[in-house]
């Protein structure tokens, strides 16, 4: 069931995720309903919680405008450890690009 409400809310393709890549963020009370609510796009360890958060409870629309394909690409490799099985499962078969990506992380370590 968690992997069919996650594969539900993906975008076609990774080029849709369209959100900002610089500055602060604010997250909707829909997905951050408590604590912390505002990242830094400019910062590694905020930016990487941000995307965490969204990928876990954004809505399919929250994940087009919060996140970006290249910082998501990028962070991939970290990320992935960060994130559920399911979440990583899910967006790792429709994607192949960011499995290619944390291999090539992988192989380099």
């Amino acid at each position: 069931m968690l992997r069919d409400r996650c594969r539900s809310r993906l975008p076609e393709s990774l080029q849709e995720l369209a959100g900002s890549v610089e500055g602060d963020m604010a997250l909707p009370i829909h997905i951050v309903w408590s604590g912390r609510t505002s990242y830094s796009l400019d910062r590694p360890k905020p930016r990487m919680t941000l995307y965490r958060t969204v990928l876990a409870e954004g809505l399919s629309e929250d994940l087009v405008a919060l996140l970006h394909d290249r910082p998501l690409t990028e962070q991939w490799p970290a990320l992935r450890r960060l994130i559920s099985p399911y979440i990583r499962e899910v967006w790792e078969d429709a994607f192949p690009e960011l499995l290619r990506t944390a291999s090539a992380d992988t192989a380099a370590a």
